[in-house]
């Protein structure tokens, strides 16, 4: 594997945040049709489980620390406890919650960014 470029890696996460965001709104919006399914993304951390990425050893000397056998989180994924008489199992609190936490992550990720941006940019200028 080749090296990870950050800002192809947080270009990808604002990406799968914004299809969460996306499919929280239309959770939220279908929240009274009758037999609709709540629907979400796996996690973005099983996304990087699955692409097995190590540090690279530049000298003999380093020690090689690798990912490993990282315990895969897709089957520990938790569903819905309600569902309503009508099918539908939608509960407004907890994509409220998902909503808060797309958006937490957002942050996080132009904040990481920007500073990954700043620092490029005063290495650059000397």
């Amino acid at each position: 594997m080749g090296p990870v470029h950050l800002f192809e890696l947080i270009s990808q996460r604002s990406e799968w945040l914004s299809l969460r965001q996306s499919l929280v709104a239309g959770n939220v919006a279908n929240a009274n049709t009758p037999g609709f399914k709540s629907k979400d993304v796996i996690p973005f951390e099983a996304v990087l489980n699955r692409a097995n990425l190590e540090q690279t050893m530049t000298q003999q000397g380093h020690v090689k620390i690798g990912m490993g056998n990282v315990a895969d989180t897709e089957g520990t994924k938790k569903t819905d406890s309600m569902v309503l008489h009508s099918g539908n199992s939608v509960s407004l609190e907890g994509e409220l919650l998902k909503a808060g936490e797309a958006s937490r992550d957002h942050r996080l990720a132009s904040t990481v960014m920007k500073s990954f941006h700043r620092m490029l940019l005063s290495t650059t200028r000397g």
